[in-house]
This record gives structure tokens, sequence and C-alpha cells, in this order.
């Protein structure tokens, strides 16, 4: 049983501070992926228009101001912070390994791999039907920097990505951009605002995607930068419209201790997914309501809704869960959640009931050997009733059945590392419908 959530009022808002500090935020482009990287020899800047031959990682701008050189080291790193595109090493067997037809749900699947900055579409027995690929040196040269920053590693990755019905896509370059691409890869356009983790998008088309700040907030460490993060709601034309900061939202709810085990400098959230709420819980849990926003803080080990017309946490929940992914509200009216390091430091999938904790449904492997993603994982409850699983660093998804039957598993094929000595990492399968438009593909250039 988890400990129940709390709502009740007792703490006193905290008032929102003026930013005092002038910033000196200089941008590394880092490869991305889902352990921690460390910066490599910097390379020399490039003016836009000459040639490049190395477009991966994060970019940041370098702005004059007060910080000491200690400080713009430390945004520096907090910048760069990213993952890499795998870290294990491939298996001999690769591919669709699992295919019971009678009880997997049939359909389309989408997804992400830590080995390039694109998406694939594939059907249900592992036939690529389109792909799509974009760099991000390509989107920054879009923006309106008189020169490039140094870089210091290579190609990245789309951490998340969404398929439009027309085959556009929206994806996330992690830590740097939100970029929109049509079927034949062309860019719509760019927003570099340092997206990462995870966007959604609503029936109006309307962005809501995680962005973040690496900067200095002195009422939280007058010494040492944070990394902030936000939530940026964009218009389908790439336009923001407004962010909402999640660390004044914290500090604004009057639910107690949510901040107790806050870091005082450096990665302070790591918020790493967002969910637009449709109002199902709405009439049985308070903070459930339409337009309201699920987030989970990996550092904190939080999952917490909030009000953005408020700017607000109203609900928040913690539970031994370790570095978890992916909550999100079920059809059932059950929150489902993907605990990384939970279970005996493995991994498993958790179903439960959000206004008493109660377990209703978990998924761990027979043993904890069978299922762990360190970093990264997402979980998606399908129409039939099985379980989509995105095991990350596992570069693995598959398919499950209430009764923990594996009827559908794929193994990616493709590898990463500097000599491509691992399996890239699966960041999210999804599955469309059989149904799901396509005609697009054969009018692709």
């Amino acid at each position: 049983m988890l400990p129940r959530s709390t709502t009740h009022r007792s703490i006193t808002p905290s008032r929102r501070l003026v930013w005092t500090a002038t910033l000196v935020l200089l941008v590394a482009l880092a490869f991305a992926g889902c352990d921690t990287s460390e910066d490599e020899a910097a390379r020399p800047a490039v003016v836009p228009g000459e040639e490049w031959n190395d477009p991966g990682g994060r970019w940041h701008m370098l702005i004059e101001g007060p910080t000491t050189d200690e400080q713009r080291e430390e945004i520096q790193k907090l910048r760069a912070i990213g993952y890499v595109g795998g870290s294990e090493e491939p298996p001999e067997v690769t591919g669709v390994t699992v295919y019971d037809r009678a009880r997997a749900l049939p359909g389309l699947n989408f997804y992400t791999s830590g080995h390039s900055p694109g998406a694939i579409l594939m059907d249900m027995e592992g036939n690529v039907l389109h792909e799509w690929h974009y760099d991000f040196i390509d989107a920054w040269r879009t923006g309106s920097m008189e020169e490039l920053p140094r870089s210091t590693k290579g190609a990245g990755f789309w951490r998340r990505a969404h398929l439009f019905e027309n085959g556009d896509v929206l994806a996330i370059y992690d830590g740097m951009a939100l970029v929109k691409v049509d079927k034949d890869s062309k860019l719509i356009w760019a927003y570099l605002e340092g997206a990462h983790h995870d966007l959604e998008v609503a029936d109006d088309g309307t962005i809501y995607v995680l962005i973040r700040e690496a900067h200095m907030v002195p009422r939280i460490s007058e010494e040492h930068p944070i990394l902030e993060d936000f939530v940026a709601i964009v218009d389908p034309d790439g336009k923001e419209l407004r962010r909402v900061s999640l660390l004044e939202a914290f500090e604004r709810s009057t639910i107690p201790h949510l901040l107790d085990g806050m870091k005082e400098h450096g990665d302070i959230f790591h918020t790493n997914t967002i969910e637009l709420l449709d109002g199902r819980l709405a009439g049985r849990l308070e903070g459930f309501e339409a337009g309201n926003v699920l987030v989970c803080v990996r550092e904190l080990d939080i999952i917490a809704t909030v009000d953005l017309e408020r700017e607000e946490v109203v609900w928040a929940l913690t539970a031994p869960w370790k570095k978890p992914h992916q909550p999100t509200v079920l059809p059932n009216g059950r929150i489902m959640i993907f605990d990384n390091r939970g279970h005996s430091g493995a991994s498993r999938v958790i179903e439960f009931e959000p206004d008493n904790g109660d377990i209703a449904w978990l998924y761990a492997g027979e043993k904890p050997s069978d299922f762990a993603s360190h970093e990264c994982g997402s979980n998606v409850r399908l129409p039939n009733g099985n379980t989509l699983i995105s095991e990350s660093d596992g570069g693995r998804a598959f398919e499950v059945t209430p009764k923990k039957e594996i009827v559908w598993e794929y193994i990616n094929p493709e590898h990463t590392g500097e000599n491509n000595e691992f399996i890239a990492s699966v960041f999210e399968m999804l599955r469309l419908p059989p149904d799901f438009p396509t005609d697009w593909i054969a009018q692709s250039e």
C-alpha cells in the first residue's frame, strides 16, 4: 500500500521574488540519452554558413554578466546535463522476438531511438514503414544567433516525439529544443528554449512542453546556480504563449513538506513527465480538474498536479518508488507509474488507487534482472487492457497482459556509442491504432 496523498492547507505560500543576478549562460551541446554525461574537449565555434561535420549535442548562448568563474562553470555543466544514446551491451537477437497475434493489440508502433535524432514507424512484425530524421544544428541555424557556441559531444537523438495524422512530427532534443518537421523531415518550425523530456498536445493543437533554464536563483542559493524547470505553453505555430515555473508552483502550494528534500543547487527537480488532465478524476480528487497537468519530479520522488492558471501545485504524492517516470491517469481512474529503481534496484510498473494508495496491479518480471531501466522508461495502458512498457536502457519494448504474460517484444537492432558498443535506448514506444492514417507515406519524397 502506498501512503495517502495530502491536499490540506497549512503553510503560507512563498512569495515570488525578483531574480537579481544577471546571468552568464554558456550552452554546451551534449550527447542526449539516459546517463548524465561529462564534457569533452571543446571545438572552435562555427559561423553559420561554414561547414559543420558533427551536428549533435546541446548548445548554449554566452551572455555577459557579473557571475564568478566558478558559477559560470557550474551553469555550463548544468546546461550540458544530458543522456547518452545507450548504456548496455546489445543482445544477439534483435527485432521482434515475441508476437502472439491472438493476444497482442494490433496496430502500428511509433518510437524514438538513441542512435539518431529521428523517429521510426513500424508494423507489428518490425517492418519499418517510415522514418524521420533532422539534425539539431540545422534547427539551430534558423535562430537569431550570429555565432554558434562550442560543442562537446557528437550527434544527439529525439528524446520524445508526437506523430500527427498528416505525418508531421513534434520532437524534443533533450535540454535544447522542440521542433516540428513534416512527413519528409523538412523543418516547419523550431522552438529553441531548452525543451526537455516530455510534451503533450491538446485537442486544439496547443502544446505543453517541459523547458529548463540554468541560472542563479538567490532565494535557493546565493552561491550556486540551479536548473529550473518550467511548463511552457506553445501554440501550433511554435510561438510561446506563456510559461509556468514549477519551482514557484511548488513554493506557492499550501501542501506541507513538498520541498523538504530538495537540493540546494544543481538539478533540483529533474521533471520528466507532463500529462494534460481531462477531468476524469475531478469529482474524486482535488487537483485533477481538466486543464491541470500531472508532472513527475524525479529528484524528489514526487508526482503532482499543477493548476496552470493559479500556477500552484494542488495535489501531490510520494511513495516507495525511486527515480520514477511516466505517471499517467488510466481510463479506470487509477494511476500507473514507471518505478525505475524501487524493486531491489531494478524496475517495476505500478498501478494504484490515487486516493488511498492501494496497489491494484504491478509488473516486475519474475526476478529483478528480468526488468531494469536505471534511467528513462515509459508505460502505456492499451485499449485491450494490456500494458506497453519501454525498458529504455535495455533498448527493449514489450507488451504484457493483465496476467503479466509477454505477448509482444521488440529489441532495438540499432547500436550507439563511440564504437557502436551499446544497444540504442528505446525512449518511448507508442502503439497507434491499425486505422491510423498512413496515406501520406506513399506521397513522401
